[in-house]
């Protein structure tokens, strides 16, 4: 269900998208027309034949053709219907008392249901013009077959009929049969359908005078019968309509009598009632399509929104990240430098891989510490360890297991001094990753400080892909969000509070599964200011594998929206609490919840665009995007000093690994919408990110 339920969404709204391009003629739109070639294949009889073709049943040994009978004229309209021409020409059909053929494509149809009820109540009758309107020469028996059964489903749908009439697109009278659209006539004819050609085209699609298309339209021959072509879709037809009641007029002046094809064939109606499942599910595509094409503006509207926001982000990073890192490169930017011991907790549950390292990294740093390991009821022996290191500078602490809240609740109740750095049982610090972690709090009004988290085992795929979302998504994102005064999380792989604040603030919570997001709000809500220190890395073993990175991420993403709507009545607070409610919280559910969740809105439209409309524009316009992505995350490995070789990865981890972080962030908004509940999951460990040297 973790991939079959956004898969599915994703699939579904490519498919509507799909259907909106059918009905607009953007998707297998085809604009080849072909010229006349030799006629070496086609009988005789049909090229001094009439205008309407039976190869129905004869296996295409002996198509026969048929004239409209003499002093009998049957208008016919191609390419409709419009809704701005169509019921025009409806209104000068019924001021006339006759009616007519109207061969309309299926994109057309599936537009404007409501035109084809009103051509079958005025006892017109309806032909099929295929359904995307390509030069049928150049389709497959395959792509001919689609277009002529999805047209019929398009009628189904609309007016509950199937037609057995057909017209060719680009086609003229029986004359120029040629040994191209010869066949066509014939496949067509054995999936039974008489073909309809003309006898007069009026050439009104041209728009040459209301008086040429009138004579144009008269018959070669007194008294002759006569299909005469008109348009009533595809550009301005004004000069069609007038021409109408024009043609009208004159040829009931000469005595001719009007109908259509299956009437001056002394044949029944070529269109047949459908029912049962013919009915439903032309009813059930019509109906789609419509979603396809209402659905449109809402996508094209959150897709605006995605790139607004993204582009917003980007721009707010280039415009602020630079001032962040030139107040860091000022020594004592704080204040006085910070040099009484501190106290680094340590939460622990089976970190039996990690904790000899973490340990290690503490004993090499700089920086006068007390460290407080909390063994949360381990089972792996991760004590063990610990009290057979024999650190002088270490405490440990066996409790119950109770979560990581409650150990760090422990600890703080334990620890000695007024600065408490908060790290995890699988992570390593620099030397001077601790010294440089709390200098800020040299500023009184300092309440928390969030460290540099970096990625230790990047040299898989996976962990090049977290090592670009760490440097790009967290630590430029904390940079901004720094000079803002809103920094919504600190990192629990290395942090720093004062006392004083997490004890205003009632300590740590287990209300949510994002402890650390949960915290660092608090701590902003209750007035404190909080900074991002950014020498001072430490070094996390990341997943390593999709289920562990799903599991992780999940908790991230869930425990973070506990946590935004933990602290939703910021948002009309008064003092503090309302500057991060107004300015701080909005920014993290757009950038954080909104932005991501809507993003693969671009994936969609590259696919569509690639697949079915202008793929080099496309292309051109995804490859600019990420272009922009890599300049900014190019720009943000400067800034962390980090090796940008890493970014070589960038576009697959835009196509693979984005989609991922979707489909995580879809189930955890899933879960919180659903009001599920999530349990804590333990990640497995290695080891293998050890004691780093300092940078």
């Amino acid at each position: 269900m973790r991939f079959f339920m956004p898969l599915s969404l994703l699939a579904c709204l490519l498919a509507l998208l799909v259907l909106r391009g059918l009905a607009s003629n953007e998707v297998f739109h085809d604009t080849r027309i072909a010229v006349s070639v030799d006629k070496t294949t086609v009988p005789d009889n049909l090229l001094k034949g009439g205008p309407i073709i039976d190869a129905r049943g004869t296996k295409n040994a002996n198509p026969t053709s048929y004239r409209i009978p003499e002093h009998t004229v049957v208008l016919s309209f191609d390419d409709g219907p419009s809704p701005q021409w169509t019921p025009k020409i409806l209104e000068v059909l019924a001021a006339h008392h006759i009616h007519a053929d109207f061969f309309v494509t299926g994109a057309m149809t599936t537009r404007n249901p409501g035109l084809i009820r009103q051509i079958v109540a005025g006892g017109n009758e309806i032909g099929v013009h295929t359904f995307t309107h390509p030069d049928l020469v150049f389709q497959s028996h395959t792509r001919i077959a689609w277009e002529l059964a999805q047209t019929q489903v398009a009628l189904a749908g609309v007016a509950g009929v199937h037609s057995a009439l057909f017209r060719p697109p680009y086609s003229s009278d029986a004359s120029a049969l040629d040994d191209w659209n010869y066949p066509v006539v014939k496949y067509v004819g054995s999936h039974g359908y008489l073909t309809a050609f003309i006898d007069s085209d009026t050439d009104d699609w041209k728009r040459p005078g209301v008086d040429k298309i009138v004579k144009a339209a008269m018959p070669p021959k007194p008294g002759a019968g006569e299909l005469i072509l008109l348009h009533d879709a595809g550009g301005d037809r004004s000069q069609t309509v007038t021409a109408l009641g024009q043609i009208i007029d004159k040829l009931q002046g000469e005595g001719y009598r009007f109908s259509t094809i299956s009437e001056a064939l002394g044949a029944s109606n070529a269109m047949v009632p459908v029912h049962g499942y013919q009915l439903w599910a032309g009813k059930g595509f019509i109906w789609a399509t419509q979603v396809g094409v209402y659905s449109l503006p809402v996508l094209v509207g959150l897709l605006a929104l995605v790139g607004f926001l993204n582009f917003g982000r980007f721009a707010l990073m280039l415009v602020l990240a630079p001032i962040h890192a030139r107040r860091s490169r000022r020594r004592n930017a704080w204040g006085p430098p910070v040099t009484e011991p501190v106290t680094v907790l340590v939460p622990a549950y089976n970190e039996l891989e990690c904790i000899a390292n973490t340990l290690n990294s503490l004993a090499a740093s700089d920086y006068p510490i007390e460290v407080i390991v909390i063994d949360d009821g381990s089972t792996d022996g991760t004590a063990d360890v610990v009290e057979e290191m024999n650190l002088p500078f270490v405490r440990l602490i066996r409790k119950v297991n109770g979560g990581k809240s409650s150990a760090l609740n422990t600890g703080i109740a334990a620890a000695s001094y007024d600065i408490i750095v908060m790290m995890d049982g699988d992570t390593v610090f620099e030397p001077s990753t601790v010294r440089e972690l709390v200098q800020p709090f040299g500023d009184p009004a300092i309440g928390a400080v969030a460290g540099n988290a970096k990625v230790g085992n990047r040299h898989s795929l996976i962990g090049a892909w977290q090592h670009i979302e760490y440097v790009l998504g967290h630590n430029l994102d904390r940079r901004m969000y720094d000079m803002l005064n809103v920094i919504p999380t600190i990192p629990g792989a290395v942090g720093a509070f004062r006392k004083e604040a997490l004890q205003r603030v009632g300590g740590m919570s287990d209300d949510t599964l994002a402890e650390d997001t949960d915290i660092t709000m608090a701590v902003l809500c209750d007035g404190w200011r909080i900074v991002y220190a950014e020498r001072a890395r430490a070094w996390t073993e990341a997943p390593a594998s999709i289920q562990q990175l799903w599991s992780q991420r999940y908790r991230w993403s869930y425990g973070s929206m506990q946590a935004m709507w933990k602290h939703r009545r910021a948002v009309t607070s008064r003092g503090p609490a309302g500057r991060f409610g107004r300015l701080g919280l909005p920014l993290v559910v757009l950038f954080g919840v909104v932005a991501p969740l809507l993003a693969p809105l671009v994936d969609l439209f590259l696919l569509y665009g690639v697949l079915f409309a202008d793929a080099p524009v496309t292309l051109t316009s995804w490859g600019g995007f990420i272009l922009l992505q890599a300049a900014l995350s190019w720009y943000a490995f400067r800034l962390d000093h980090e090796k940008p070789w890493h970014l070589i990865t960038l576009p697959i981890q835009q196509l693979v690994y984005r989609q991922l972080m979707y489909m995580v962030l879809l189930q955890s908004t899933i879960t919180a919408l659903t009001g599920g509940r999530l349990r804590w999951q333990k990640l497995r460990r290695t080891g293998e990110v050890a004691a780093p040297v300092e940078a």
